[in-house]
């Protein structure tokens, strides 16, 4: 976890339905990028590899270059080790700048809550 000059950043992992997921929160910057990135490669460092790794964005109000530069790194850095990097529940704001930029091209990116909570529904 780490505090950037301009809001509170939190970056935690926990195990998810198909892999590791890590819940992002506050504000992404070039200050707050290298707790997200030790996160991340925690994250990864998992054996076996896991599949799938969820970067949950419901809590992330702000995202500027570095901090894209880290989420794209850490894309590369899966893909490497076999595991598909997806993004979920960006807010307005981070859809935007994935947009703008192409990254949700790039991504996969999973607008509603199911990528991050398993389907408990027993039909």
């Amino acid at each position: 976890m780490t505090d950037s000059a301009a809001g509170r950043f939190t970056a935690a992992d926990r195990d998810g339905p198909a892999g590791p997921v890590v819940e992002v929160t506050g504000e992404l910057d070039y200050d707050s990028a290298p707790g997200l990135r030790t996160v991340l490669r925690r994250a990864l460092a998992v054996r076996p590899a896991p599949p799938k790794l969820v970067i949950d964005l419901a809590g992330l109000t702000f995202c500027d270059s570095t901090g894209l530069n880290t989420l794209l790194q850490a894309r590369i850095d899966a893909e490497r080790q076999g595991t598909v990097v997806r993004l979920a529940r960006p807010t307005p704001a981070v859809a935007r700048v994935l947009e703008i930029t192409g990254a949700d091209q790039v991504f996969p990116v999973d607008p509603g809550l199911s990528a991050v909570v398993p389907d408990t529904r027993t039909d």
